[in-house]
C-alpha cells in the first residue's frame, strides 16, 4: 500500500485506563508508523475522541453541543499523538475542518496532499466538523477524499463479530466479510452513514486490534489477523 488512512479509537489510545493517554501504547503506535515511513507508505490518521466524550450518550446537552465537544476531544487527541510521533522523530500535520488558531491547519485537499508528498504525517482532525456525523464518517470521507487504497480501523477488539465478544463468549468472528453483509446486519464496523460512504466509494476496511503486536505493520503488509471488509 502507498497511503492508508488509519483510525485510531479513543479507547485505544488510552490503553487499559479507558480515559485519557496510555503513552506507551501511542510510542508503540508512532514506532510501527514510523516504520511504514521509512518504507514510503503515506500515512493518514484519524483518532476517536471516546477516551474524553462521547455525544452520544450525553441526556442533558444540546445534541449539536456535544458532539462539538465531541470534535474538539478529537483536535486533543490529534495533538497528543502528533508530539508523541515528534518525539520519535517524524514530521506530522494536523488539519481540522474548521478553524483552531494556530493549534492546526484548515483542511484542503490539496494541503493534504502535499504534506504526504513531503514524507509527513497527516493527522485529520475535528470529524467532518458538523454535527451528526461520527468521526466514523469522517474517516471515510477523509480517506475518499485523498484517495487513500485502504481504511486501516485499529481497536480494542480484534475485528468483527456477529454479536458483542464481551458479552456472547459464542460470538463469531469474521475472516472477511463484504460492507453490504456489514449493512444487512448492522454490524456496526463504522456506523451506518459511514458503512454506506464507503460502500458507495468503494472504500475497503481492515478491522483489528491494536493491542496485538506489530498490528499496523503486519495489516499493511498482509498478514491480517483481523476481518477484512471488502467492496
Amino acid at each position: 500500500m502507498r497511503r492508508i488512512l488509519l483510525k485510531l479509537s479513543g479507547e485505544a489510545l488510552a490503553g487499559e485506563k479507558k480515559t485519557g493517554f496510555d503513552e506507551a501504547t501511542v510510542r508503540e503506535v508512532a514506532l510501527q508508523v514510523k516504520q511504514l515511513a521509512e518504507e514510503g507508505v503515506q500515512t493518514g490518521i484519524v483518532t476517536g475522541g471516546g477516551n474524553f466524550w462521547r455525544g452520544r450518550t450525553s441526556e442533558n446537552i444540546d445534541r449539536t453541543k456535544a458532539d462539538q465537544i465531541g470534535m474538539l476531544a478529537t483536535v486533543m487527541n490529534c495533538i497528543y499523538v502528533s508530539e508523541i510521533f515528534r518525539s520519535v522523530g517524524m514530521r506530522t500535520a494536523i488539519l481540522t475542518p474548521f478553524e483552531c488558531g494556530s493549534f492546526t491547519e484548515l483542511f484542503s485537499k490539496d494541503r493534504a496532499n502535499e504534506y504526504f508528498e513531503e514524507g509527513r504525517i497527516v493527522f485529520f482532525a475535528g470529524g467532518t466538523g458538523h454535527p451528526y456525523f461520527s468521526t466514523d464518517t469522517g474517516v471515510v470521507l477523509r480517506a475518499v477524499e485523498v484517495e487513500a487504497e485502504a481504511i486501516l480501523l485499529a481497536k480494542s477488539i480484534d475485528g468483527i463479530y456477529d454479536s458483542d465478544p464481551a458479552v456472547c463468549p459464542d460470538a463469531k468472528k469474521y475472516d472477511e466479510i463484504s460492507i453490504d453483509e456489514v449493512i444487512a446486519g448492522n454490524l456496526q464496523a463504522v456506523d451506518m452513514t459511514a458503512s454506506i460512504l464507503a460502500r458507495d466509494n468503494r472504500m475497503p476496511m481492515l478491522v483489528f486490534g491494536l493491542n496485538e503486536k506489530d498490528s499496523i505493520v503486519n495489516t499493511v503488509k498482509g498478514k491480517f489477523t483481523g476481518t477484512k471488509v471488502t467492496v
